[in-house]
């Protein structure tokens, strides 16, 4: 059954400036969905989009309809989608960097109006994040990029959601950093049934932990599929290579093109 759903949806910014144009794609109740691409594909307009921050850059859905359990919600108020549970994880770690750690985690429960309960949410976040726990007084600016990014994700939870849209979660991190916290998404999505949205472009990585996952290149769903299959295409392969063989960046149509040629010279 899907969560989420949005069909043939286009976004402009200023009125005039096309960014997605005409996407479909859903996420069903306790899935994993991977949403991949490089800069400037449309990932993060994806999930304004959803989450009703497109009005913060002067974005709008000017075309298509977005519904979540069923209800419409393109072009919605950002806290009113917040509190029916879908919460945005910004790329780029955005901490109140000023509060301490536990601070930051109940200001997560505040933004849904979630009083009750808040020592009982904050174990849960400790137990995924035992860093956190440590942490907990540490003024959150001196946290490490790793540590900020699993406060973010700690933060989103203290809200109960239904569906978490992540972006970027391995951004600037190092490898082994970058495995933990996507051993914890993972963990997250099967123990508590948070249904996730993960935008990447680390591919590798959120084929092995999704279940399902979009391709977007230059505005549009260019592939989609089990992520086990998707992990196997060759295209999705060469495509984040990021360089052809001449040495020239391609985009994902490029280089589907190549290898359709190539075939039927064969």
């Amino acid at each position: 059954m899907a969560l989420l759903q949005m069909e043939n949806v286009e976004v402009k910014y200023s009125g005039v400036i096309l960014v997605l144009k005409g996407i479909s794609l859903e996420v069903n109740d306790g899935a994993l969905v991977a949403l991949l691409g490089n800069n400037g594909a449309g990932k993060t307009t994806t999930l304004r989009a959803i989450s009703g921050l497109l009005k913060t850059e002067d974005g709008r859905v000017t075309n298509g309809k977005i519904e979540y359990k069923g209800k419409r919600i393109e072009n919605g108020d950002p806290e009113d989608i917040a509190k029916m549970g879908i919460i945005q994880v910004l790329e780029g770690r955005k901490i109140l960097a000023h509060l301490t750690v536990e601070e930051n985690l109940r200001a997560g429960a505040y933004v849904v109006g979630r009083r009750a309960n808040l020592k009982k949410d904050l174990e849960m976040v400790y137990e995924y994040f035992p860093k956190l726990k440590f942490l907990r007084n540490q003024t959150s600016g001196y946290l490490s990029g790793g540590e900020q990014q699993m406060l973010v994700v700690g933060r989103a939870l203290m809200a109960h959601p239904t569906l978490v849209m992540i972006d970027e979660a391995s951004l600037g991190l190092a490898p082994l950093l970058q495995k933990e916290i996507y051993s914890i998404i993972y963990r997250i999505n099967a123990e508590e049934k948070v249904s996730i949205l993960l935008v990447e472009q680390n591919a590798k990585a959120a084929l092995a932990i999704s279940d399902y996952a979009y391709v977007l290149d230059n505005g549009s769903i260019v592939l989609s599929g089990p992520s086990a299959q998707l992990a196997e295409n060759a295209d999705v392969k060469e495509f984040y290579l990021g360089l052809g063989s001449s040495g020239e960046a391609r985009s994902y149509r490029q280089v589907k093109h190549y290898h359709r040629k190539r075939r039927l010279l064969v």
